[in-house]
C-alpha cells in the first residue's frame, strides 16, 4: 500500500531549471570554468555542494567548496526575491492538494538547500500539505546515492516500499528505486534530454494522470511502464 509520496522540486514542483542553469553559467564564467552544456546537465538533481566538489576538484579552484555553494544558493535566493520568478508546473499545486485532501503523508526531498525549498513551497501556499522537507545538504551522499530517499522515509515513519517518488532527472530516478521505491519520471523538456528509463512509470504531465497512476497502484492496478 502506498502511504507516501515523496516530490523532487526543481524541475517538478516548479521549472527552475533554467533559472539555475543560466546562473550557474554566469558563475562558471566569472570564475573561468568551462564546461559543456551536456556536461553541466549531469549534475541535473544532484546537490550543489556536490557540483562544486567535483568542479573545485577538476578546475582546481582556490575557494572551498562551501564558499562556492553559499555564492551559489545567495544568487539563486537574491534572483528569485529580486524577480519572483519561481514558476509552478502546470497542474502541481492542485495535485498537492487533493493528494493531501486524500491523506497521504507528503515530503519534498530535494538537492536544494533547505531555505529555498521553505520559500518555494510557502511561496505556492502548499507549505501545509508537506509533513517533511528535506535538503540534500541533511545527507552525507547526494543523489545519485539513495540516501535522501531513505532519510525522508525515515522521517514519515513509513516504510521504502510504501512510497512513491516524483522526480524528473536520471540522478533523482536511480537514487529512488536504490532506495526501493516506486518511481514515477517526469518528462521535463527544460531539465535536459534526462534517462527516466528506470522509473516504473513515465509521464508528461502532473496532473489528473499522476493522480490516477497513484491510485491504480494502492488498487493493485498499473505495473509497468507506459
Amino acid at each position: 500500500m502506498i502511504k507516501a509520496i515523496i516530490f523532487d522540486m526543481d524541475g517538478v514542483i516548479i521549472d527552475s531549471e533554467p533559472i539555475h542553469i543560466k546562473l550557474e553559467e554566469e558563475l562558471f564564467k566569472s570564475l573561468g570554468v568551462e564546461i559543456s552544456e551536456d556536461e553541466h546537465l549531469t549534475f541535473v538533481g544532484t546537490s550543489s555542494y556536490y557540483m562544486w566538489r567535483k568542479i573545485k576538484e577538476r578546475f582546481n579552484l582556490s575557494q572551498s567548496v562551501e564558499e562556492l555553494v553559499e555564492v551559489d544558493r545567495k544568487r539563486y535566493l537574491e534572483h528569485v526575491l529580486k524577480t519572483g520568478e519561481i514558476i509552478p508546473i502546470e497542474g502541481i499545486t492542485e495535485t498537492v492538494k487533493k493528494l493531501f485532501e486524500k491523506e497521504y503523508k507528503l515530503a519534498v526531498a530535494s538537492s536544494s538547500p533547505i531555505d529555498v525549498i521553505e520559500l518555494v513551497v510557502k511561496k505556492l501556499g502548499i507549505d501545509k500539505c508537506f509533513e517533511v522537507l528535506v535538503s540534500g545538504d541533511y545527507v552525507k551522499n547526494s543523489k545519485p546515492a539513495p540516501d535522501i530517499f531513505l532519510y525522508t522515509a525515515d522521517k514519515l515513519k513509513v516504510k521504502p516500499h510504501e512510497c512513491v517518488v516524483i522526480e524528473d532527472s536520471y540522478n533523482g530516478v536511480y537514487g529512488a528505486k536504490k532506495a526501493g521505491m516506486k518511481v514515477i519520471g517526469f518528462k521535463n523538456p527544460n531539465s535536459g534530454n534526462q534517462d527516466l528509463s528506470e522509473a516504473d512509470f513515465i509521464i508528461s504531465s502532473l496532473g489528473e494522470e499522476l493522480l490516477e497512476i497513484i491510485d491504480e497502484l494502492n488498487n493493485g492496478g498499473r505495473c509497468c511502464k507506459n
